[in-house]
C-alpha cells in the first residue's frame, strides 16, 4: 500500500512537471492574435504534448503582462519604447510580421477615397455627414478601438497628427469593430488588413490604396511591426516557438496566407521614433 501510494504521488509529480514545462502563454495584440493562434495550432499538432495558450487584450495588456513576468510572451503592435510605463530595456523584441491598418466604412457611405486631412476630420468630429466628402447623406458614426490598443495607437500616430479623436463608442475586439461597421449605416473605423472582408469597404488615401505592396515601400504609412516580446532572452518552449514564428517556412506560408506581410517582403525599416530607411 505504501509503495503504491508513493508511486502514485511520484507519477503525479512527474506529470505536473512535464505539463508545466511544455506550456506557455502569449497575451496581447488582437491584430496579431489570429496569426499566433494559427501558428500555435500548427506547432502543437507537430509537437504533441505542448500547449500554447494565446489570448488577446490589446498591446498595452501584452506589454504590461510580459513586463510583470505574468506570461511568457507579450504580443504588441507597438514598440515597447512607445508605451508609457514600460521598461523597454528589460524586454527582448522578436518581430514576426508587419500589419497594414486601413480605415473601413459601411458599404453604403458612397466614398472610396479621402485625403488624410478629411480622414482626420471624420475622427475629430469636424466632418459629421458623408455628403461633406462627396458621399451619401448619412451621419458619420465613429467606432474607435479602446485605449491600450496598438492598432489605435498606430492609427492615431499616422493619421491624427496629435489631434484628439471625438468621444465615441470604443471596442476591445477588432472582430466586433468590423461587425459594428458592417451593420451600422454611416459607420467608420479601422482594422488590420487581415480583418478586412466583403462585409465592409476600405478607403484609399490621396489615391493610394491600402495594399500590402504599398506598405512594403511605405507608400501606405499606416502600418506597424508585429512584436512578440519576452522578458530577457527566451528559453525552452518559448524559444522554440519564436524560432518557428520567424522561420522562412512560417513567414512564407502562414504569415502571407493570413493577410500579414512577411518581414522579408519589407523594402523599408522603421524605428520606434518613426524614422524610415530603405533596406
Amino acid at each position: 500500500m505504501f509503495f503504491a501510494a508513493l508511486s502514485m504521488v511520484t507519477l503525479a509529480a512527474c506529470g505536473a512537471q512535464d505539463s508545466s514545462g511544455e506550456s506557455i502563454t502569449a497575451v496581447g495584440s488582437s491584430a496579431l492574435q489570429p496569426l499566433v493562434e494559427a501558428a500555435a495550432e500548427q506547432y502543437q499538432s507537430d509537437h504533441l504534448g505542448v500547449f500554447i495558450n494565446v489570448q488577446g487584450g490589446g498591446s498595452g495588456t501584452g506589454l504590461s503582462q510580459i513586463q510583470q513576468g505574468a506570461v511568457e510572451i507579450g504580443n504588441s503592435d507597438l514598440f515597447a519604447e512607445e508605451k508609457p510605463g514600460i521598461k523597454a530595456k528589460s524586454l527582448v523584441d522578436h518581430r514576426v510580421a508587419v500589419v497594414g491598418i486601413t480605415p473601413i466604412v459601411h458599404r453604403g457611405v458612397g466614398v472610396k477615397n479621402l485625403t488624410v486631412t478629411q480622414l482626420r476630420q471624420l475622427f475629430t468630429g469636424e466632418i459629421t455627414n458623408w455628403k461633406q466628402v462627396g458621399g451619401k447623406d448619412l451621419p458619420v458614426v465613429v467606432v474607435n478601438r479602446a485605449q491600450g490598443s496598438g492598432t489605435r495607437a498606430t492609427f492615431e500616430k499616422w493619421v491624427m497628427n496629435g489631434r484628439q479623436p471625438l468621444a465615441a463608442q470604443e471596442q476591445d475586439s477588432t472582430g466586433m469593430v468590423r461587425s459594428i461597421v458592417a451593420s451600422t449605416p454611416g459607420a467608420i473605423s479601422y482594422v488590420a488588413f487581415s480583418y478586412v472582408d466583403k462585409t465592409v469597404a476600405t478607403l484609399s488615401l490621396a489615391g493610394v490604396a491600402p495594399t500590402e505592396k504599398n506598405v512594403t515601400t511605405n507608400a501606405w504609412p499606416i502600418w506597424s511591426y508585429e512584436h512578440m516580446y519576452t522578458k530577457g532572452q527566451p528559453t525552452g518552449l518559448t524559444h522554440k516557438f519564436l524560432t518557428y514564428m520567424q522561420s522562412e517556412q512560417t513567414q512564407q506560408r502562414l504569415v502571407a496566407k493570413m493577410g500579414y506581410i512577411p518581414m522579408t517582403a519589407m523594402q523599408v525599416a522603421r524605428d520606434a521614433q518613426g524614422n524610415v530607411v530603405r533596406k
